[in-house]
């Protein structure tokens, strides 16, 4: 057998069922992974290992009884530093909130890991306030790529795809509001899912940002999503229960199926070589299993960057405000300035702002009519320097990805080869219908299943 660290949720589930191995046993190989590589990836925050070990011995005694709690009972699970789980701080990747009281509530993607049986036995990092696209953050430092340490793991859920890629863990619950869960999932070579909006109940509601899965197979990731998904009265934009199984994915069957494929990103630009080549060899496997794939154009414009980031920045300068000045002073100097001029800004640039942003996503939408899904890569880009808080806008997550949060269609990221230019993962993103949440996993999976690569996951030394 594999060392148990290595192994999926599924895989775990299958062997605690069996008595071929216990909760313990499983946290236990988790943790000391987790102690190891964590000095190296710097991924990993208020990891409580005592609470962790109990949990696994109450989650034990359980399934020893036939009385288990949920569908992850036993199963070690890690949480964005935004996503707030009781008795556990919340620093929201920034410098001025440490020192912050433990969080006194569970939002609802915790609430429900926690009714599932599954142990939440640490946080992840993030870059200040959620809004970088990279692992760099003023509370915690550099968090690094386990592909290669000198790289970044994307952001903004940049520990949860490091952590996750690293074998600490099997699953790991990151948000997205412009590509903060797939962003990073593609640097790391993950699966990592932003669903139809509202499909996950989150807290504060918003609504272009969503909690979402991150994992290394696609099977997990429709377990994670069954959990996660629901109603959630706090949440004012969730959806109702929804009737589809995500936990037992059938590939979809290719022969057929209308795929539109939009290799440019905003102002028409191509992604790097590298990555359009291991985009276009995805194509084509999808095509040799009977899938009809058209290209186009991008139809996004030039301005939608600039546009779609005034209400981010909005959302950021409304906690900055606040903070005390004496807090506020404690954050990055850019990011002091950039809410500065946040703050300056008049009501009808944002009125307008709002106003393109809707003729945008009517005409992207329009573009995805008689087409079963859209595929694009996940960034322009595979890689970049650890330290760079935001990468080059031609190269970054920018082209592609939050536009998906705007029109609240679900959006995922595959690993579809790596890079041979620096041999790091390459993303593949699939789009679906808003509510086809089940149609992007089973595509992932017909995906995953004939890809022609095994993923051979990476051991950083600390």
């Amino acid at each position: 057998m594999s060392e148990l660290y290595e192994l999926s949720a599924s895989e775990l589930l299958a062997a605690y069922e069996s008595g071929e191995v216990s909760p313990v046993e499983a946290t236990t190989s988790i943790l000391d992974r987790a102690e190891a590589i964590n000095p190296a990836i710097n991924a990993l925050v208020f990891m409580d290992r005592d609470k962790a070990l109990k949990e696994a011995a109450a989650s034990e005694a359980r399934w020893k009884s036939g009385n288990t709690m949920g569908p992850l009972d036993g199963i070690p699970v890690s949480v964005k530093d935004s996503i707030a789980v009781k008795d556990i701080p919340m620093l929201r990747g920034n410098r001025a909130n440490e020192g912050a009281p433990p969080s006194a509530y569970d939002a609802p993607p915790s609430m429900r890991l926690k009714e599932s049986g599954a142990i939440i036995f640490s946080k992840t990092t993030m870059p200040d306030f959620g809004l970088l696209a990279a692992g760099v953050s003023s509370a915690y430092g550099i968090t690094r790529n386990p592909w290669d340490l000198n790289c970044n793991p994307g952001g903004s859920s940049s520990g949860a795809a490091a952590a996750t890629a690293s074998f600490c863990g099997p699953l790991s619950v990151g948000s997205d509001i412009g590509g903060s869960v797939r962003f990073p999932a593609a640097m790391c070579g993950l699966v990592g899912l932003k669903p139809s909006q509202g499909r996950i109940p989150h807290l504060p509601p918003s609504p272009v940002r969503s909690a979402g899965p991150i994992t290394r197979t696609v099977d997990d990731n429709g377990l994670l999503l069954q959990v996660l998904a629901g109603t959630d009265m706090r949440d004012y934009g969730c959806l109702p229960p929804a009737t589809d199984n995500y936990m037992k994915l059938a590939a979809r069957d290719l022969k057929g199926v209308k795929i539109l494929l939009v290799m440019e990103g905003d102002n028409n630009e191509l992604p790097e070589p590298g990555v359009e080549k291991c985009v276009r060899e995805a194509v084509d496997a999808l095509k040799s299993a009977g899938a009809i794939v058209e290209e186009k154009p991008c139809v996004i414009g030039d301005n939608f960057m600039e546009t779609a980031a005034i209400p981010l920045i909005l959302r950021g300068l409304a906690e900055f405000l606040k903070q005390s000045e004496e807090k506020r002073a404690k954050s990055p100097k850019d990011f002091q300035e950039t809410f500065g001029k946040a703050a300056e800004m008049t009501a009808d640039k944002v009125a307008l702002a709002k106003d393109e942003l809707e003729v945008i996503k009517a005409r992207v939408l329009a573009q995805m009519d008689g087409y079963d899904f859209l595929i694009s890569p996940m960034s322009g880009m595979s890689a970049f320097p650890a330290e760079v808080k935001q990468p080059k806008a031609k190269s970054s997550n920018a082209m592609y990805t939050p536009i998906w949060n705007q029109t609240g269609n679900p959006a995922l990221s595959i690993c579809c080869g790596f890079d041979q230019e620096n041999n790091m993962p390459v993303g593949l993103q699939i789009v679906g219908h808003r509510f086809d949440d089940l149609g992007v996993l089973q595509l992932a999976k017909a995906y995953e299943d004939i890809r022609g690569f095994k993923m051979n996951w990476p051991t950083p030394a600390a």
